[in-house]
């Protein structure tokens, strides 16, 4: 069964949240839901999914600003790596590790290290469907900025040679702002992810 994927876009920053699930009545996973609660609440409503938790790409507001709302709402935990966990103000209840194997039904969802936007800042992968939800490391035509606390161009580069760049042209990913892209054309029009795969600065 393919898997779905509701966007909203909330917030100044008009940042990208997500709800992934299989089907109607089905469980699901909340990615990034930033400042507007209300979408996430009528949908998961609308489609009576039942909320498995809360994951979380990394620690900016943009990207948080509704989980706990949500996840007291559902009374689900909130989910985020642990380099950022030890920082992150807001609340958290499981820290993620590198290569860790979430469920959804048969998806499994791994969660990639990809240390750069901020220290603990992950991918969510699913293999099986093809698609992995970026939030602020890759976007469709960038990459994200490294000149915040907690940010590193150095890890920027490791993530992208040694991660991303793995990745299959046939992947989509799902960016926590911008739209969506396949890797095909990532490497064809993100200009900063080739200029750090191929050893210049972007």
């Amino acid at each position: 069964m393919d898997l779905k994927i509701k966007r909203f876009m909330c917030g100044s920053l008009l940042a990208d949240g997500y709800v992934i699930y299989h089907k109607p009545g089905g469980d699901c996973w909340i990615i990034d839901p930033g400042y507007e609660p209300k979408g996430y609440i009528d949908f998961v409503a609308e489609q009576e999914l039942h909320v498995l938790g809360i994951l979380l790409t990394h620690l900016h507001y943009d990207h948080t600003g509704a989980a706990e709302n949500l996840a007291d709402r559902w009374d689900c935990p909130i989910l985020m790596h642990e380099a950022d966990a030890f920082v992150y103000r807001g609340r958290v209840d499981r820290m993620l590790h590198d290569q860790e194997v979430l469920l959804l039904e048969d998806e499994e969802i791994r969660v990639l290290s990809t240390p750069g936007h901020t220290k603990g800042s992950v991918c969510f992968y699913a293999g099986k469907s093809r698609v992995c939800f970026t939030g602020d490391t890759i976007f469709d035509t960038d990459l994200g900025r490294t000149d915040l606390p907690g940010g590193s161009e150095e890890e920027m580069i490791a993530s992208i040679r040694n991660v991303v760049d793995l990745w299959e042209n046939d992947i989509t990913i799902y960016p926590g702002h911008e739209g969506q892209a396949t890797m095909k054309q990532v490497r064809k029009y993100n200009t900063e992810f080739i200029a750090l795969r191929d050893g210049h600065e972007r």
